[in-house]
């Protein structure tokens, strides 16, 4: 016999709870079980797109218990000290945005820091995240990785953001708008040279899925034909630079002389290098003892 679904956990009585919902990010049947008993048990759900919410509702076969308030970008601010008063006074409040889990690249971080701060209860359902597919689909190290979201539109402000990742050596992960595909891959051409391999992960678990693989110069140029839908792009971390131990060394001590701290020399030269942290502050300090 199939065991009875279990019902959401309960609160304690009195106590708000916020619960933050992934929804799918493009098949309905990758929603988690969770999610509809969620939907039901609310008394509040804040949805990023009602609309979109009717349309999630009508293929789980559920109808939303509480309370249906848009909750997105342009009224989150202004949303939010409501929703914490509603959990405040011991409501349950569900969070959905239009695909992925809330917070991530979408509304409600105010609201989970409002929270958290208020000392309200916030759980969670999981469920499909693009970040985590992509990189898994990618074919790129996934033992250490880090996710950067959406880069500036503005080139100036784009281009500062992908210098100060030259030297990231985990995989990372962006997400990108269609149309800005084709000039975000030519800004990454630029900072981290053409050979960096990537891979632009297309319309996840939808019907025409596409996953591109290849140097980044190459992307670049199947970029500038017609790429539509919710793009995913990963990327290759920076290889270690292997230099002489005597030469990181040496990077350390000029470091020094421009006025950085020992310690902090010794670590952003091993983040550079790869070389032991500790062995080049070993190192280091019996040179300088030995130039006295």
């Amino acid at each position: 016999m199939t065991p009875p679904a279990a019902s959401p956990p309960a609160a304690r009585p009195g106590e708000g709870v916020l619960v933050l919902a992934a929804t799918p990010i493009g098949d309905p049947r990758d929603a988690a079980p969770r999610l509809a008993d969620e939907l039901t048990a609310a008394d509040v759900v804040a949805a990023e797109d009602t609309r979109r919410l009717h349309r999630l509702c009508q293929a789980l076969g559920v109808q939303p218990g509480g309370t249906v308030l848009s909750y997105h970008e342009h009224n989150e601010a202004s949303r939010t000290p409501d929703l914490l008063a509603r959990l405040e006074a011991g409501e349950r409040v569900l969070v959905v945005t239009d695909a992925g889990m809330p917070s991530v690249s979408d509304p409600g971080y105010r609201l989970v820091a409002a929270a958290v701060e208020a000392d309200v209860r916030v759980t969670c359902v999981p469920g499909p995240s693009a970040v985590l597919m992509a990189l898994a689909v990618s074919g790129l190290p996934v033992d250490r990785f880090c996710f950067e979201g959406f880069l500036a539109r503005k080139a100036g402000e784009r281009a500062r953001h992908l210098a100060e990742l030259v030297g990231e050596r985990r995989t990372m992960i962006f997400f990108e708008a269609p149309h800005r595909l084709d000039a975000t891959l030519a800004a990454m051409v630029e900072a981290f040279g053409g050979d960096r391999r990537a891979a632009v992960c297309r319309e996840l678990t939808k019907t025409y899925e596409e996953v591109v693989r290849g140097p980044l110069v190459e992307l670049v140029e199947w970029a500038r034909g017609e790429v539509r839908g919710e793009v995913t792009v990963v990327v290759e971390g920076a290889p270690a630079v292997v230099v002489r131990a005597e030469d990181a060394v040496a990077l350390v001590l000029d470091r020094v002389a421009s006025g950085e701290r020992l310690k902090d020399a010794c670590a952003a030269v091993a983040a550079q290098t790869g070389a032991a942290k500790k062995a080049l502050y070993d190192e280091a300090l019996r040179a300088r003892h030995t130039d006295r």
